[in-house]
């Protein structure tokens, strides 16, 4: 396992405790360049990751237990809702540590299993959102196959699908990044585990590994990305040949949601992912990684769901069935 060890007199880490970090621990330094404003930023992360935690965790349940959220579209929505509780909770509780207690060590080990959630979560994100695309395409470009095409059992082969693609990435590129030696000062200036702040501190030669995270990433970012572009030029050109002006609003309403979405998750991730060692400050990275760690996933269940009529009709109904049920318990 490598180590990282800061150079005497290193200015950009914190000096560690014996009670903090040790030799073989590494330090995050996210937000370091704003200290006074660390107490503000916890408790307005802490806001957003209840706010996460309590959306998605709503469209979870009522996806699964109002029988008229039991369609393909909302299977995928749950699918993603899950996946962004299981971002949050990989990202949020280490930011939360990085900003109250400054200088506290992460070791190796700790850091290798943040970036392999990271990374598998990413690349899952990436093919659930194609899929969903997918969806809306046979929805309003097949209307009369969809029941067919959409089936249940393809849908569940599907959201299994996107949950194990990411594994193998994200193994690999652990494995591989974690396998340099960490020469340079311990701090890593990100408020989590990722690509590019980890190659910073590697003094070896890292270019096969970079040109195969580019790679990567165009397989992962860009191809998905394309496909969606692809299936929502043919649903915009469906939509333009539609005779009634409430049905093409319906249409697009259903597709603007999830496409803002997929502008604002691949806009981001891809420019962190496409250029993992260029030149931006670290403190533009960390701005521009809040928008897909913690802000979308935030909004997703307020862009998809939460100002859906079907979305409040379901929580509405669940909460007649519970109050109607608790006399009688």
């Amino acid at each position: 396992m490598p180590t990282a060890g800061a150079p005497p007199g290193d200015p950009e880490a914190p000096p560690c405790t014996n009670q903090s970090c040790t030799a073989h621990d590494l330090v995050l330094l996210g937000f370091a360049h704003v200290p006074a404003l660390r107490p503000l930023l916890a408790a307005l992360f802490l806001a957003m990751f209840l706010l996460t935690l309590l959306g998605n965790a709503l469209i979870v349940l009522l996806s699964a237990l109002d029988p008229a959220l039991r369609t393909p579209m909302y299977f995928f929505l749950r699918h993603l809702a899950l996946l962004e509780i299981c971002f949050s909770l990989d990202i949020v509780p280490r930011l939360l540590v990085t900003l109250l207690w400054p200088g506290r060590g992460v070791s190796a080990a700790g850091c290798a299993l943040q970036l392999l959630l990271v990374l598998s979560c990413v690349t899952s994100e990436c093919f659930l959102l194609t899929a969903m695309a997918w969806d809306r395409h046979v929805a309003i470009c097949r209307p009369l196959r969809y029941g067919a095409l959409v089936s249940p059992r393809l849908c569940r082969l599907l959201a299994a699908t996107c949950w194990l693609a990411g594994i193998p990435v994200s193994l690999v590129f652990t494995i591989w990044l974690f396998s340099f030696p960490f020469c340079g000062p311990h701090g890593i200036h990100h408020f989590f585990c990722d690509i590019a702040p980890l190659l910073s501190l590697v003094c070896g030669d890292t270019s096969v590994f970079e040109a195969n995270v580019l790679v990567a990433t165009v397989l992962v970012i860009m191809v998905p990305f394309c496909l969606i572009a692809t299936s929502y030029g043919k649903i915009l050109a469906t939509v333009l040949r539609m005779p009634s002006a409430t049905g093409r609003h319906k249409a697009l309403s259903t597709c603007a949601s999830h496409l803002m979405v997929v502008v604002l998750f691949y806009g981001t991730t891809g420019v962190i992912h496409l250029r993992p060692k260029a030149s931006y400050s670290p403190e533009s990275k960390q701005v521009v990684s809040l928008s897909y760690t913690l802000v979308t996933p935030m909004l997703n269940p307020l862009i998809y769901s939460l100002r859906n009529k079907e979305v409040k009709a379901a929580l509405g109904r669940v909460c007649c069935r519970r109050q109607e049920s608790g006399p009688h318990e």
